[in-house]
């Protein structure tokens, strides 16, 4: 008879299909799921959870600390842009001034060059116009001289005999004008 029971058991819990659905072992299914429910909720709320918040804050307050430190950079980034900026543009000036006594004194030497320049260029004329003058004055008289030797020339080849003082007050009356 106990193996008539448990064949008819058996058979019953083939035709019910599976034994999970039976209706007759549901207020067992319940209490174990009850049962499973509550340790899985102890084991989460007292261990798993207080973890997974403990890793979360930490990652908040790293995350939190990056973001400071980040912001502190790009206040010192900006700093030391500024600072670049403004040396930048003191460099600017500094080239700047030094560029302009550079040409000052360029301008300076140009000058000083140019008076000494002009100053030589003077002299020279003057000595040139000194020269020239010079060698004038000695064509005028070589011209005196040969218009004199070529009178006495001419008027010994006419025959007449003249004297020097009268040639040279003719030549030079000629000469004038």
């Amino acid at each position: 008879m106990a193996t008539d029971t448990t064949e008819a058991a058996h058979g019953a819990a083939e035709q019910a299909g599976m034994p999970q659905l039976d209706f007759s072992t549901f207020g067992n299914q319940i209490f174990w799921l009850v049962v499973t429910l509550i340790v899985i909720y102890l084991v989460l709320s007292k261990v798993a959870l207080p973890r997974i918040a403990s890793v979360l804050a930490e990652r908040r307050g790293t995350i939190t600390n990056d973001i400071a430190a980040a912001e502190e950079l790009k206040a010192k980034a900006a700093e030391a842009e500024a600072a670049y900026e403004k040396a930048l543009a003191d460099a600017r000036a500094e080239a700047g001034r030094i560029a302009a006594e550079a040409k000052a004194e360029m301008q300076a030497e140009v000058d000083a060059a140019m008076q000494k320049a002009d100053a030589e260029i003077a002299a020279q004329t003057a000595e040139s116009e000194a020269k020239i003058a010079e060698i004038r004055e000695g064509a005028a008289q070589a011209v005196r001289d040969v218009a004199k030797d070529t009178a006495k020339e001419v008027v010994a080849a006419l025959g007449v005999d003249v004297d020097d003082a009268a040639v040279d007050a003719a030549v030079a009356e000629q000469a004038k004008g």
